[in-house]
């Protein structure tokens, strides 16, 4: 049964806190922030809260932060 105003293989609206989100708009999956991947809302487990960006596993969210480890090596 379809619950009302779920839509159905459409992305969510996430607000990253820290050690859970909130859906903010509903859907049934993100986009991964580094791969492009959609990640099922059950399967989300990495996500940064300062960036507000979703990953699809530990190896994404460690990519994302040695990037932004460069990022403030570059700018200092």
């Amino acid at each position: 049964m379809l619950i009302p105003g779920f839509k159905k293989d459409q992305p969510a609206k996430i607000e990253y806190l820290d050690g859970h989100f909130r859906l903010l708009s509903r859907g049934n999956h993100v986009i991964c922030a580094i791969s492009g991947k959609a990640i099922d809302l059950d399967s989300l487990h990495y996500w940064s809260v300062e960036k507000q960006e979703p990953y699809a596993s530990a190896y994404e969210a460690e990519i994302a932060y040695s990037r932004e480890q460069e990022s403030k090596k570059d700018n200092a």
